[in-house]
């Protein structure tokens, strides 16, 4: 079950379970983990699992143990990092460099930690991408918050009263969230247009039902990940003008924006709020990297100069049926991608393997979080 306040998604769905133990593994769940995602004991029971209910004693028998979050450690409270025998393989999001003092202490416990967010988007991997899984959920989720805040329609309506216009929606990063994001809002019937600092992504956007609108450079914007990268102060400069002009003509923003998956550029200012049409909604999907607007309160929804701005933290957690089976599945097919005669290949030359194992044998194996421990960096 997992401890951290209000994930409500479970790492394993009984569709999962029946797939491992076919594959020749046994599968301990434990008791009450899939009740906020609307599974039973019985359904896990009936997928040969078996059902502990002790947390602890589950922890310490397992060669491999799968979850959404990070285990806890010390604070005086639940320690489940203490529970894992040392050897153990630990899959989780745990997101390395903003969780420093965590991977000191994996390493310390001679855990071998894998953290799903870093899987290399390469194409042998993609059924394993559990942050294009979530990502999608999330750009799907922000923009029913919007809908639900914007006091407007969002398709055109011809009544005997008259036409109504379609709500405008402004989509800032055209990655797997910000794709659905578009999709989402044009089935609801808004034109919608959308901006990245990867030109190379327009044919996406415009697949998808948007307008790209952009700045031009010839800088790079994409590291060799497929993230967006860091750029010159002019390009930012112009982008800041474009994305001011375009919050002010708009009834929605959406922002996606991360700079190596993990860090949130401040790309709307309290100026550019303040041009907006008031009763205009802006959703910071980067809320939980510190968010895209200067005036976003990740976990709260505000409201500053006339427009509602929402910062919601785990979206994916909200829908969490959907989201657990798709979890479950990513996790699913990477141990099963790697267990080979009855135990897990851990081959750390492999592509995969070389990317997402960030502690193993008391080492901290990702480099960021390596470099930020050996500097001192805080937590």
């Amino acid at each position: 079950m997992e401890t951290v306040p209000q994930e409500r998604r479970v790492a394993l769905v009984p569709e999962s379970v029946r797939k491992l133990i076919k594959a020749g593994l046994s599968v301990g769940v434990q008791a009450g983990a899939g009740d906020r995602s609307s599974i039973s004991d019985g359904e896990y029971t009936a997928a040969g699992a078996t059902v502990v209910a002790d947390a602890g004693s589950l922890l310490s028998d397992a060669d491999l143990v799968l979850k959404v979050r990070p285990p806890t450690f010390g604070d005086g409270g639940a320690d489940e990092v203490a529970h894992l025998r040392r050897g153990a393989l630990l899959v989780a999001t745990f997101q390395p460099v903003l969780s420093l003092q965590l991977m000191r202490r994996l390493a310390d416990a001679g855990l071998t930690a894998v953290s799903t967010d870093c899987i290399p988007r390469i194409t042998r991997a993609q059924a394993m991408d559990t942050l294009s899984s979530m990502s999608n959920i999330a750009g799907y989720k922000a923009v029913l918050i919007a809908a639900n805040y914007l006091p407007k329609y969002f398709p055109m309506f011809m009544t005997a009263a008259g036409t109504v216009l379609p709500a405008k929606v402004f989509v800032i990063g055209a990655g797997v969230a910000g794709l659905q994001a578009i999709a989402t809002a044009r089935r609801l019937g808004a034109t919608v247009e959308a901006t990245d600092t990867r030109p190379v992504v327009k044919e996406q956007v415009e697949s998808v039902g948007a307008k790209f609108v952009g700045v031009q450079t010839a800088e790079s914007a994409q590291d060799a990940g497929g993230y967006a990268k860091e750029l010159s102060q002019e390009f930012y400069r112009k982008q800041a003008e474009l994305i001011a002009e375009r919050c002010a003509a708009n009834d929605v923003v959406i922002t996606t924006a991360l700079i190596g998956g993990v860090k949130a550029p401040k790309l709307i200012t309290e100026d550019m709020v303040r041009g907006m049409k008031p009763g205009s909604v802006l959703v910071d999907l980067a809320a939980e990297a510190g968010g895209n607007c200067t005036l976003s309160e990740p976990g709260t929804t505000v409201e500053r100069h006339g427009v509602k701005i929402c910062a919601p933290l785990n979206l994916p957690s909200e829908l969490p049926t959907h989201a657990s089976l798709l979890y479950s599945r990513n996790l699913t097919t990477f141990v099963l991608a790697f267990w080979k005669d009855g135990k897990f290949n851990l081959d750390l030359s492999d592509e995969i393997l070389k990317g997402c194992v960030v502690t193993h044998e008391g080492q901290v194996l990702h480099a960021a979080a390596r470099d930020a421990l050996a500097a001192g960096a805080k937590p």
